[in-house]
């Protein structure tokens, strides 16, 4: 069964950038280490065995407009995964990327929906925290967060969360794992009745 991930690396204070989107000490871990992710990331070799199999398990991440702009769409490569699922009022960019496996949609039910049909039973669908993730939280529609927290506090800035206002439960941590410079945490979502 497709599971739906909330992931974004977080200061302890819970922001995911500052209010410039520049996330200062957030990614240092990325390169830290002496296990080589990807040609971008070298971590410690308890990160790598823990961040691997996460990112192996994506079938379709499920970005903002904002995220994918600020990336330029990662070069016409999902950052992980197979398919990028874009919510934007805005239609795909002409030209950018014209082969690359992205999705726009209008809504964030909409993107979830295409996303798990994308990513099949067996693998997860991934949704970046801030705003995007946090309305796809408020919704019911996550099922797990995950939370790499790096040992710094902005003060102020982007939240992990987005505008959620509300309260909610999640269970205790399944996962706690203590890497260099960053503590990999991931909870499931109680279902609201």
């Amino acid at each position: 069964m497709t599971t739906v991930v909330m992931h974004n690396v977080v200061s302890v204070d819970g922001f995911v950038a500052d209010a410039d989107d520049q996330v200062g000490p957030l990614f240092d871990w990325y390169g830290n280490g002496d296990v080589r992710l990807n040609e971008h990331a070298k971590v410690s070799r308890t990160s790598a065995g823990y961040v691997r199999p996460a990112m192996a398990k994506i079938g379709t991440l499920v970005v903002g407009r904002h995220v994918f702009d600020m990336t330029d769409g990662w070069g016409g490569v999902p950052p992980t995964g197979e398919h990028l699922v874009v919510v934007s009022h805005r239609p795909r960019p002409e030209g950018r990327h014209p082969d690359a496996p992205f999705h726009f949609v209008d809504g964030v039910e909409e993107a979830i929906a295409k996303a798990k049909e994308l990513a099949g039973e067996d693998r997860n669908v991934g949704v970046a925290a801030g705003d995007v993730g946090g309305q796809a939280f408020a919704l019911g529609l996550v099922d797990e967060v995950a939370m790499d927290v790096v040992p710094v506090v902005f003060g102020s800035g982007k939240r992990y969360f987005g505008s959620v206002d509300a309260h909610y439960l999640l269970e205790d941590p399944h996962i706690v794992i203590q890497g260099d410079r960053v503590l990999h945490l991931r909870y499931r979502v109680r279902k609201q009745p």
